[in-house]
């Protein structure tokens, strides 16, 4: 894991503390940069890097990346997994929602954490490059219209978890980020704050850059986007929606509409290509965070966020079970005799493969017993593969994972790290949020050809699904929408279905949920049904004006004395 290996720095800074030496007080460690070359071109641009790496700098502790935690496990979609309940009880806790306390473990506070050194970073690059002329640095420009991006995407994930945080920017001193309350800005302006971020990186960066990974003006109106539709469901201090702005649903509009019409961006052909290291960075990845392996550091620069997710009892992998899919999430893809979603009964029995049609989706994120597991026919998924199927079933999660097969894989002891890129924005969500904010403006008749282009891509991602004989172990069956009876309630429900199936155990159905104002509605209806199959979960319970953020951490609030107030319900 990163976190085992030697941070040169502060080792650095305990040796000039510490030692007489004149050979060590006038080493310079290897990544540490002196206060005169950060003054430099390339001291500005070695820390334009740095917060690059920074948004990447999480693991199975502290997630920023993947939110299979925070999104996953906290809606419908999983269950933690791993060995029992005990087993990284903080994630149990998040599953149950009423066991959540702001003064839990590490997880939480440690992704606070992080995401404030992502944002120190990005701070400390934007100093930098503010030093410097057009003349010294002819990529100033670009470089701090990325930074804008990069703190623009820290601050609308503390915002999207925590609701209640701090703004911090490059203007702030050390003392006067002590000073910056986390309810300065009410939950709109907040928005709007973060937003000027994002509008500065569209208004500043070319449509194309030279290196993969690199903030570009698309990605940058695909994710103000992503900030104005979550900014138009606005909520009181409850968290309940009380409105849906229309000028905010019609910069969406715009906004994805942008990215659209550049025709830098289309759908893979199979779904399956968004998740295997072999084809990443394709044609439907706007942005992502990117990692390596076998580029001259010891081990590469790889993610361990999901490390644990991989089948244990599988002997390629050993480790170590965790996020599991419901049983709720698996009979979502079941689908009716005319290949549409089984909306109204599709919980009312589990589904059985062997009978029932399904989207062809659900072969792409769960793993089954007996068939094929991650595009590898010859070693499909077995029932023994799964670590505690007494408590959390036999489905397992698979999206996230490579095959030990992949040149992106890499075990560290027990732990399971890749070189896989993690998308953060991928054009099928574009063409989702333009069809959302269509709907809501009462415009369901443009969502409807948007929403046709995922499933026709998800009806025609079978080729990699076949069993070594040839035939497929479910029986798909998934149309694309008519015009007769897509009304603005039906397409607003074959939306969010569309979502929960396209992005599934991916993290976004938890924060979707809050968004729409239906999480409470949903998770304990979904909790209700789920306590007759998974009795872990008989204590669990959803309480709106609560659950739907996490808690502001409690070490942060006594650190500040108390400038930090905790969110209702804590």
């Amino acid at each position: 894991m990163k976190n085992r290996y030697i941070n040169i720095a502060a080792i650095a800074g305990v040796l000039l503390i510490t030692s007489s030496c004149k050979d060590f007080l006038e080493y310079q460690p290897k990544g540490l940069l002196s206060s005169e070359s950060i003054k430099s071109a390339a001291g500005a641009e070695a820390l334009s890097t740095a917060a690059y790496a920074g948004i990447g700098n999480d693991d199975m502790i502290g997630p920023m990346t993947s939110m299979w935690v925070y999104g996953s496990v906290r809606s419908d979609d999983s269950y933690k997994g791993g060995g029992g309940v005990s087993d990284v009880a903080d994630i149990d806790f998040y599953e149950h929602y009423n066991l959540t306390r702001p003064d839990q473990g590490l997880m939480h506070r440690f992704t606070w954490e992080n995401f404030y050194k992502a944002i120190s970073r990005t701070n400390t690059a934007i100093r930098s490059l503010n030093a410097l002329n057009d003349t010294e640095f002819p990529l100033k420009k670009t470089r701090l219209a990325e930074m804008r991006f990069l703190r623009g995407h820290s601050h609308f994930m503390l915002k999207m978890l925590f609701k209640n945080i701090p703004y911090i920017d490059e203007t702030l001193s050390s003392e006067d980020i002590l000073k910056e309350s986390n309810v300065k800005y009410k939950t709109d302006e907040l928005w709007n704050v973060i937003a000027k971020d994002f509008q500065f990186a569209i208004d500043n960066l070319p449509v194309s850059q030279p290196q993969i990974g690199r903030a570009n003006k698309l990605s940058a109106s695909a994710y103000l986007a992503k900030l104005r539709l979550f900014q138009a469901y606005e909520q009181n201090e409850s968290h309940k929606v009380i409105n849906i702005n229309k000028a905010r649903l019609q910069e969406v509009v715009n906004l994805t509409q942008e990215v659209i019409k550049s025709g830098k961006y289309k759908l893979q052909p199979d779904f399956a290509e968004n998740f295997i290291a072999e084809t990443e960075n394709g044609p439907e990845s706007v942005f992502a965070i990117q990692y390596s392996i076998n580029d001259g550091t010891s081990v590469g620069r790889l993610s361990y966020v999901t490390g644990l997710n991989y089948p244990h009892g599988a002997p390629q992998y050993g480790c170590c079970g965790f996020h599991q899919p419901s049983q709720t999430l698996v009979n979502a893809f079941k689908t009716d005799s005319n290949g549409f979603p089984a909306f109204n009964n599709f919980n009312d029995k589990n589904v059985d493969f062997n009978v029932d049609t399904v989207d062809p989706r659900v072969d792409h994120t769960v793993g089954i017993d007996g068939h094929v597991y991650k595009y590898d026919a010859s070693k499909p998924f077995s029932n023994s593969w799964v670590r505690d199927p007494g408590v959390y079933g036999f489905f397992h999660s698979m999206k996230e994972q490579q095959l030990a097969t992949s040149s992106s894989y890499h075990k560290e002891g027990p732990f399971i790290g890749s070189s896989k890129n993690i998308d953060i924005i991928r054009y099928d969500d574009v063409l989702l949020m333009q069809a959302e904010a269509y709907i809501e403006l009462g415009q369901q008749e443009m969502a409807r050809p948007l929403i046709n282009q995922i499933r026709k891509r998800a009806a025609e991602s079978t080729g990699r699904l076949k069993k070594t004989d040839g035939t497929f172990a479910s029986k798909y069956n998934i149309r694309e929408y008519e015009a007769t009876g897509w009304t603005q309630e039906f397409a607003r429900k074959a939306l969010q279905w569309e979502r929960r199936l396209e992005f599934a155990t991916e993290s976004p159905r938890f924060f979707d949920l809050v968004r729409w104002g239906i999480a409470e509605q949903t998770l304990n209806q979904y909790l209700e049904k789920e306590k007759t199959r998974r009795p872990y979960l008989s204590t669990a319970k959803f309480s709106a004006g609560r659950d739907e953020y996490l808690p502001i951490p409690q070490r942060e609030i006594s650190f500040t004395k108390g400038l930090y107030q905790q969110n209702p319900g804590y």
